[in-house]
């Protein structure tokens, strides 16, 4: 009896020396799928994520539009099959001039007396045609202050003085001055105030060389493209010089290039005293050409303030359009712009060869 009584103790201490043991063992178990769990989410450093709402297509810039497209989503089973995005879709504006063969500017024009070809390709779309005599004006006076111009310096400083009190007109337009020889200098920045700009005009001083190409092309990127403006403006350079460039790094097409790029109408008043037309008058000619400006060449000292003069009156008898172009493709390409009079071929139009489209 003694000895029954002892083997029952002994199975009752080994039953529970198991119930420990396996509730050990559990424990254990369960402390390690934990850690597993723990390190797996710990290794995701960003989850995927599926947005509620279709993601918008990149901000248009400048002249550039959204529309509408649709994509279908795989993942939502619940919801209609396709799902609203944005794209982009270019909008072209362009400034032009129209005179007749005596220099007159015609005012009276029509969207359907004109054709417009970009890219060899008639728009897909006219958004919108006008007649513009009171955009506001972003302006760059560019004087040439180099050596090769001192004997007419002072006049022409007092003409350009003169044209900039005549055309800006306070809180709604804005200019700066630039005076260059080897290098581009900001004598006065955007202001619509008057004697600003005037004392800005009067600190200029000649001397050194001419680095021509170097001042149009910061003054296109580092001025009129970085100036921000909340409604359409009309950007002009107006560069008084020889056209004798001899110490720029950039080269006259790179400064057509960033005209073009900075939608800048360029004219230009030669300082040449020559009476014949020179090297300097053809590169003052294609700077305007490509750019939808005029090329002055006034031979007398006198006639310069005429030309300031001539310049204000087209600033203020201008058209602007603006078109979505047809097979339009963001590949960075140029695409030419061809404006001409449909019924009238003694007409003649001014505006900028073309763009430079945009890279997606």
């Amino acid at each position: 009896m003694r000895n029954e009584v002892i083997i029952a103790a002994q199975m009752k201490s080994l039953t529970g020396l198991h119930k420990a043991l396996l509730s050990a063992a559990m424990t254990l178990a369960l402390l390690c799928s934990s850690s597993a769990q723990t390190a797996d989410n710990s290794a995701v450093s960003t989850p995927t994520v599926q947005p509620s709402a279709p993601a918008a297509a990149p901000a248009a810039t400048g002249d550039q539009k959204s529309g509408d497209a649709k994509m279908a989503d795989p993942n939502d089973s619940d919801q209609d099959p396709v799902a609203t995005i944005k794209t982009q879709v270019r909008e072209v504006n362009v400034i032009f001039t129209v005179t007749d063969k005596h220099g007159r500017f015609k005012k009276d024009l029509k969207q359907q007396d004109l054709q417009i070809l970009d890219d060899g390709k008639a728009p897909e779309q006219i958004r919108d045609f006008r007649s513009e005599t009171d955009l506001p004006l972003r302006v760059g006076l560019l004087v040439d202050a180099s050596n090769s111009i001192r004997d007419r310096f002072k006049f022409e400083q007092e003409a350009a003085t003169e044209f900039l009190n005549s055309i800006v007109r306070p809180k709604q337009d804005l200019a700066f001055v630039i005076g260059f020889d080897s290098t581009p200098e900001v004598t006065q920045d955007f202001t619509s105030n008057t004697e600003q700009l005037s004392n800005g005009i009067r600190m200029m001083r000649p001397g050194g060389g001419t680095a021509l190409f170097d001042a149009i092309y910061y003054a296109c990127r580092d001025k009129l493209m970085k100036q921000k403006d909340r409604s359409t403006v009309r950007r002009a350079i107006i560069l008084v010089s020889d056209g004798d460039d001899n110490q720029s790094h950039s080269t006259l097409s790179e400064a057509i290039e960033m005209a073009q790029r900075a939608e800048v109408i360029i004219y230009t008043i030669s300082t040449s005293t020559s009476n014949t037309e020179d090297r300097g008058d053809k590169v003052l000619k294609k700077l305007a050409e490509n750019t939808g400006g005029r090329a002055f060449s006034p031979f007398k000292i006198q006639d310069v303030s005429d030309a300031f003069r001539e310049i204000q009156d087209e600033l203020r008898s201008q058209y602007a359009v603006a078109y979505k172009p047809a097979d339009f493709r963001a590949d960075g390409h140029f695409r030419p712009i061809q404006i001409t009079a449909e019924n009238n071929k003694k007409l003649f139009i001014r505006a900028r060869r073309g763009y430079y489209a945009p890279v997606q």
